[in-house]
């Protein structure tokens, strides 16, 4: 009897973008003939997809009703539900980053961060039953949850992973897998952007952003056990003309924040997916599904991958108004409330308008591709 396939979903990172990957759920859990199975054998996310995989994957025993979950509680997110926003806060940090550089740092240290997402912990310990994640696991609806986040002590891309008793770690080139039981301070590693969000101590070691230094992010799913893997991207590589013709401007602040994020949270998982796909062509053209060159083991990964069909940057654009007057003051002085700044907006922008647009987008962008997705889920 033929082995199941595993099919290994891939959340990737993107901050407020991530609203979209729940779309795309929403839909997958239209398209199943029973919504509420897991097609998804092993979940791997980072940053803000690490916060969709870990909900997705505590709920795994149901997953239409995981979906709709997630989907709730990005429709109500709130900026002040992820990091500070008050005219005080940033009046005091401001304060304290100018004294601290003045002095030197003696009269008072540098703030561990511009942001301070205390309230993002929070709002995770009231929304994502983590414990619930063993339960999935002993049900036999999950094999493996794995979150990655970025080692300031060793430069490694760990990922942090929770799965079945015969699942091992493994440890590559600038990058290991470490079994663990996962908690809120892997969530909120995975998802502390440098500088913005202050560093999270993980077993007397500090952690930062999983996308940063995460040269290879689809080896976690795969280390896991998975033969296919379904990709949910964030980003979209059409450019408008209204765009193409700023091309030729200096570069704002806010620009320039804008595509460090993007280098950081897109470029790796692309320059990966090509990496897996010539692997793939290299196999299909000798006729073999594995092959072993050195001590590499190649196989054959079929891969489905979805991106947003529209900008996201021109969506955050629109909604640049949902900011607070103090944040929508900040940006407008490092150039981010024009078009060409509005990269930075569509990662920080947790607000319901923004954030509902790009479930529905999500959402009808997986519906356009439903046979496709129907043919790679077997279903």
């Amino acid at each position: 009897m033929a082995a199941e396939t595993k099919i290994g979903l891939v959340l990737a990172g993107g901050g407020a973008r991530a609203a979209y990957q729940v779309g795309v759920l929403l839909a997958v859990a239209r398209l199943l003939p029973d919504p509420h199975r897991n097609p998804f054998a092993i979940i791997s996310g980072t940053s803000g997809g690490a916060i969709n995989a870990a909900g997705l994957a505590a709920g795994a025993r149901d997953f239409r009703a995981a979906t709709v979950d997630l989907a709730r509680s990005w429709r109500q997110l709130h900026i002040s539900d992820v990091y500070r926003s008050s005219p005080a806060y940033f009046l005091k940090t401001f304060l304290h980053f100018g004294v601290a550089l003045l002095s030197g740092g003696r009269l008072w240290k540098n703030p561990p961060s511009v942001l301070d997402n205390a309230p993002l912990r929070d709002f995770l310990e009231r929304t994502v039953a983590l414990a619930d994640i063993d339960l999935a696991l002993q049900a036999g609806a999950l094999d493996a949850l794995a979150l990655t986040a970025s080692c300031y002590s060793t430069g490694l891309s760990v990922s942090f992973f929770q799965g079945r008793p015969e699942l091992d770690g493994w440890s590559r080139q600038l990058r290991q897998g470490v079994r663990d039981r996962l908690g809120i301070d892997h969530l909120m590693a995975s998802c502390a952007i440098p500088l913005l969000f202050p560093a999270v101590d993980v077993a007397q070691r500090f952690y930062c952003d999983g996308a940063v230094r995460q040269l290879s992010p689809l080896s976690p799913p795969l280390h896991l056990g998975a033969d296919k893997l379904f990709i949910i991207g964030l980003g979209n590589q059409r450019t408008s003309k209204e765009e193409r013709r700023f091309s030729d401007r200096y570069p704002t602040p806010a620009q320039m924040l804008g595509h460090l994020l993007n280098s950081v949270f897109l470029d790796s998982l692309a320059l990966d997916l090509e990496r897996l796909e010539r692997i793939n062509e290299t196999l299909a053209g000798s006729g073999r599904a594995r092959a072993e060159v050195g001590e590499s083991h190649l196989r054959r990964v079929d891969v489905l991958t979805l991106n947003p069909s529209r900008s996201l940057e021109s969506i955050a654009f629109r909604h640049l108004r949902l900011f607070p007057p103090v944040l929508r003051f900040i940006l407008h002085g490092a150039g981010g409330t024009n078009r060409r700044g509005s990269a930075l907006a569509s990662y920080l922008l947790f607000e319901p308008g923004y954030c509902r647009e790009l479930i529905a987008l999500g959402f009808r962008d997986a519906m356009d591709q439903g046979e496709r997705i129907r043919a790679f889920l077997e279903l």
